[in-house]
């Protein structure tokens, strides 16, 4: 009885797993889909800032940078630390592998699917030719 119990710890686990990296891809790819976003990351790469001149770059509101801050934050790809009364935003500890290799993985699939695709159609032309 001890071994269903433990490949049950095992699936569970699994599982869980998969749906730590599916919320990390989710968190992710939300937070890059947006080009103000995208470009806060540019700017950051450039050099730290505060959020009031990330707003200012941007010509946004106070309110509407935190907002994008705070996705990116939650994403992992920024961090902000308060002194006195300026939030400094740099880039977070966050990497894009995961992304990468998702979309790597995307890409095999699709090249496959594209050269059966490829392989079918050679193969109808040459039952035309013949057929003729």
């Amino acid at each position: 009885m001890a071994a269903p119990c433990l490949s049950s710890v095992g699936a569970l686990t699994l599982n869980l797993m998969v749906q730590y990296q599916a919320s990390r891809l989710d968190a992710s790819f939300a937070a890059l889909s947006d080009a103000t976003r995208r470009g806060v990351l540019e700017q950051l790469g450039r050099s730290d800032a505060s959020i009031t001149e990330l707003a200012d770059r941007f010509h946004m509101t106070l309110t509407g940078m935190k907002k994008h801050v705070g996705v990116l934050e939650q994403s992992g790809f920024v961090t902000t630390e308060k002194v006195g009364r300026v939030r400094t935003c740099r880039l977070g500890p966050r990497r894009l592998e995961e992304e990468a290799a998702w979309i790597e993985g995307q890409r095999r699939l699709w090249d496959a699917r594209f050269d059966a695709l490829d392989t079918v159609v050679k193969d109808l032309k040459q039952r035309e030719k013949v057929d003729e």
